[in-house]
């Protein structure tokens, strides 16, 4: 997965997408174009950070559909949607959808390239937010299912040996337990892992 800055335009009006293009040329940034939401779909291998520039109405799936078969497939990429039909509706579902803005064409392009620059900028922090998650997830996929269950017990605040008594071990085993949970997340303390086990269950 590539760490350089994309923009990826999918129209299927062609002036339109050569337009885009063009203005994100001069803007220096990588810039990809698509004719389809399913010629995008079809190519698209998660490259982050980016920004998603898509029309809502277009042949066969339209742009809101798109938002949502990225997010189904879990891709939480920066998007601005362009419409000439600005409906409330339209509006909030794009939103809700998780789009960065919303513009009626024609739009001007200061107005659009402001658009881009501010979805890059959230898609960057984005893009860091779920590379962190991915790192703890895959930290805390090493522990062994004893040393899960020691560590669901510190994290819920319980000693070493109320932890001993629950789980039917020596607290000896305990220590050797939460010396390997600490070393294998790399926490340093028990403020750190909380943090570590609240950041991996975000929905809870």
């Amino acid at each position: 997965m590539t760490h350089i800055e994309s923009v990826f335009v999918v129209d299927d009006d062609e002036a339109i997408r050569e337009a885009v293009a063009s203005l994100v040329g001069e803007m220096g940034v990588r810039c990809e174009v698509f004719g389809s939401a399913e010629e995008f779909l079809e190519k698209y291998d998660g490259a982050r950070p980016a920004c998603l520039v898509t029309d809502v109405r277009m042949l066969r799936m339209s742009g809101l559909e798109l938002q949502e078969e990225l997010q189904s497939r879990g891709h939480n990429i920066a998007t601005v949607v362009l419409t000439a039909y600005a409906e409330t509706p339209v509006t909030v579902r794009a939103i809700k959808n998780g789009a960065v803005t919303l513009l009626e064409k024609p739009c001007r392009n200061l107005e659009l390239w402001d658009a881009i620059r501010n979805a890059l900028a959230q898609d960057h922090q984005l893009y860091e937010r779920d590379r962190q998650r991915a790192e703890v997830a895959e930290r805390l996929d090493s522990l062994t299912p004893s040393e899960k269950r020691v560590m669901d017990l510190v994290v819920a605040g319980k000693p070493n040996k109320a932890i001993a008594n629950e789980l039917d071990m020596s607290v000896r085993t305990v220590e050797v337990r939460r010396q390997s949970i600490f070393a294998k997340v790399g926490a340093g303390s028990v403020a750190e892992l909380v943090r570590i086990a609240v950041e991996s269950r975000p929905d809870e």
